[in-house]
């Protein structure tokens, strides 16, 4: 099996490629109390980037330490620049690991906005990691 390997590493958090479970991941810090939308909308750059040079079926994003004000964020930004771009990288499945208590785990996985791909929230990484795998 190969290894984890780290793309991209700040002060907001991690990109890894994690060949083995066929996903690259973003692990956020709690720095990102500080991080502004646009430093957001940066970041979602490089992963994008990231997503479409390895090609993974899967994206995860472990959003448990994420502490960004939601009311910074631009998701119809997101959804114009980022969301094509992993359509077009064939991506098929994206999962988040959330913070106990979210009301989204355990939703039903569904498309959001104009993403071609399923999206799930999981409270456990086994869980998340198991449904990409699916």
């Amino acid at each position: 099996m190969a290894a984890v390997e780290v793309l991209h590493s700040d002060r907001w958090g991690d990109i890894l490629d994690r060949p083995a479970d066929r996903c690259v991941e973003i692990r956020w810090y709690d720095t990102t109390s500080e991080m502004s939308g646009d430093d957001f909308n940066g970041f979602l750059e490089i992963y994008a980037g990231v997503v479409e040079r390895c090609g993974r079926a899967g994206a995860l994003i472990d959003a448990v330490q994420f502490k960004m004000d939601m009311a910074q964020m631009d998701p119809g930004w997101r959804d114009e620049n980022i969301i094509p771009r992993y359509n077009a990288a064939g991506l098929r499945k994206f999962a988040f690991i959330m913070p106990p208590g979210m009301p989204a785990i355990g939703a039903e996985p569904a498309p959001e906005g104009p993403a071609k791909f399923p999206t799930a929230y999981f409270g456990a990484r086994a869980d998340a990691l198991a449904w990409l795998d699916d």
